[in-house]
């Protein structure tokens, strides 16, 4: 009798679990279609007031139409390609159905495709182990390599279509993958199985908080933004901003050493993002490790320019910008030469500078370092996909209307150019998983964003991407001819293997162009991690010596080095930085301290 009361107990309360659980799932859709409503109405009124303009999703679908549509007519032409190419797809899903049913009646068989090394979409166990998954992924991995292989060897088109066509065909594959949709997703399944879809609820606040916080384009949240703050944990090297006008404040670290170089350093980072990418977290910071290898060294912060400084244009970004920084250096230090170093178009505009100086006889830098920049845009990599007369048109009259070019749209371009690494894991982590972003200073960064100047960026976009006018020798700035042969001072190059925003063989190539002796070293990863690699990460690699030639000539005869080039710079550096002097205060010298670093400009968000 005791033993059929407990069992009847036991039922009784396995009866009301399910019940709760059941209570719980239908507590959390309501919940769900809730916040689902609140992003159907916000999407509508973002897509009835924005929904226009360059790099949004209506226009970025228009241009992928275009380009894919002009693959497909070539194939139709021919037909009897097609129908093999169609049979060779047909091929590798029967072996891919056969194989499955023989593994579903206990057979070990090999996969028909694996995914590529580095592929972190498929890393769950679920998705070799489970049949039902792995299916999908292998899948999807065929239709997807088939689809590349398809465009690449499409015949009768010019490349600049084909490039354009590989781009947004990468943008939908990445989009399609199986790892992006609850019911294929192992992980995503089981959590939402083990929390009665709370993942899903979560997901969906997330989704409309950042929908709130966007502007006319989806900003979404790669990690946690309240975890950081410029002066506080980011951008804290110690300094003074001793000189600032218009477009720059002028900061100058504090010393870590009793002595110092002669020859100061003047850091120009780029302007289209905040300068403390060399400055995060002080184990990262590039700028704290050259002060502690005993270099004076100063640094160019942009400010974050609204509509008043709409018509700022980039001869004004070189005189402003590099210009007076160069005057304000020597004016603190008392020193008649100086080092100069530019990353990514930072690097860019510094190279146009010293082209310009070197026409005036201005002979004040004694050596240049380049970080990641182009001065041939020919081999500019995918960015050129969104550099053409009818784009540039609609960018031009875009920005006419506002003054500037919104740092959002600028982000989404990046994004884009790696849509499996910076759009598609936020969003499953995020939107299906529902957890917070994890905090990383490097995706802070990222996330804070700066406006570009109408005049400058299309100037820049125009001159540069569309019409390569720097390396032909036809660029004119106040006056003066741009020739980088002229630039005979020694060069530091510094070109990264992965890069996908300025690459390898475009840096590589475009150090050609100088007349002068250049280093050239190549780092490992890619556009940030390849450039902010301290030493004490022991992270990565770095080649150099090699052979001149080609890049694939440099490369196979370079010596490989273990770890950061950091070192390797500032061996180089020190050959041209005079002797060792008593350290500077930047409190002391004749330009007034305005305040502490890192100033009031980086500090304005877009």
């Amino acid at each position: 009798m005791q033993e059929k009361k407990n069992n009847d107990l036991g039922e009784s309360q396995g009866d009301q679990a399910q019940t709760n659980q059941f209570e719980t799932l239908a507590r959390n859709m309501v919940r769900l279609f809730d916040q689902g409503a609140k992003a159907v109405t916000t999407l509508a009124e973002r897509t009835n007031s924005n929904g226009t303009g360059p790099y949004t999703m209506a226009s970025e679908a228009g241009e992928a139409a275009k380009s894919l549509g002009e693959i497909a007519r070539h194939w139709v032409t021919e037909p009897g390609k097609l129908a093999a190419a169609q049979g060779e797809l047909f091929k590798s899903y029967a072996d891919l159905w056969g194989r499955s049913f023989r593994r579903f009646l206990g057979e070990e068989v090999e996969p028909v495709v694996e995914p590529e090394p580095g592929d972190n979409r498929f890393q769950d166990p679920d998705w070799s182990s489970g049949q039902y998954f792995d299916f999908w992924k292998q899948a999807y991995l065929i239709t997807s390599r088939w689809a590349v292989d398809v465009t690449r060897n499409t015949e009768g088109v010019d490349e600049k279509t084909r490039k354009k066509a590989l781009f947004y065909l990468n943008q939908m594959l990445a989009a399609l993958s199986p790892s992006n949709f609850a019911l294929t997703n192992p992980e995503v399944l089981r959590t939402t199985l083990a929390t009665n879809a709370e993942n899903l609820v979560q997901g969906m606040t997330h989704f409309v908080h950042d929908l709130e916080q966007s502007r006319d384009l989806l900003r979404i949240s790669q990690t946690d933004l309240a975890a950081f703050e410029i002066g506080r944990n980011l951008a804290i090297t110690p300094g003074k901003v001793v000189f600032q006008n218009e477009l720059i404040q002028l900061i100058q670290y504090a010393p870590a050493t009793e002595e110092v170089y002669e020859r100061p350093l003047l850091i120009v980072p780029p302007w289209i993002n905040k300068y403390y990418i060399l400055d995060l977290v002080p184990e990262k910071s590039f700028v704290k490790w050259a002060v502690e290898q005993g270099f004076t060294v100063f640094l160019v912060s942009w400010v974050n320019p609204d509509a008043g400084l709409a018509q700022k244009t980039f001869e004004d970004y070189m005189r402003e910008g590099i210009l007076a920084g160069i005057d304000a250096v020597i004016r603190q230090t008392g020193s008649p030469k100086i080092n100069a170093l530019g990353y990514c178009v930072g690097g860019t505009l510094l190279a146009a500078a010293l082209a310009y100086m070197s026409a005036k006889g201005d002979d004040r830098v004694v050596s240049a370092s380049f970080l990641a920049a182009q001065v041939d845009f020919s081999e500019a990599g995918d960015l050129l996909v969104f550099i053409d007369d009818t784009q540039l048109k609609a960018l031009e009259e875009m920005m006419a209307e506002q003054g500037y070019l919104d740092g959002s749209r600028m982000a989404a371009v990046f994004n884009m150019l790696r849509p499996r690494d910076l759009i598609w894991p936020y969003v499953v982590n995020n939107y299906l998983l529902g957890k917070k972003p994890f905090p990383f200073d490097l995706l802070y960064w990222n996330a804070d964003s700066t406006r570009l100047p109408a005049a400058n960026h299309a100037f820049y976009l125009r001159e540069f991407y569309h019409l390569n006018r720097l390396a032909k020798g036809e660029m004119q700035l106040g006056g003066v001819r741009l020739d980088l042969s002229r630039v005979s001072i020694p060069v530091y190059e510094l070109f990264t293997r992965e890069d996908h925003i300025a690459p390898a063989a475009s840096v590589y190539g475009g150090s050609k162009l100088f007349g002068g002796p250049v280093r050239h070293v190549m780092a490992g990863s890619g556009h940030i991690a390849g450039v902010v690699n301290p030493p004490a990460r022991k992270k990565y690699q770095f080649w150099s010596d090699g052979k001149p030639g080609s890049l694939a000539e440099w490369t196979a005869t370079a010596r490989e080095t273990a770890g950061s080039w950091w070192p390797d710079w500032a061996t180089w550096l020190a050959a041209y930085s005079g002797p060792k002097i008593p350290a500077r205060n930047p409190s002391n010298g004749p330009l007034w301290a305005i305040e502490d670093a890192p100033g009031s400009y980086v500090k304005n968000p877009d």
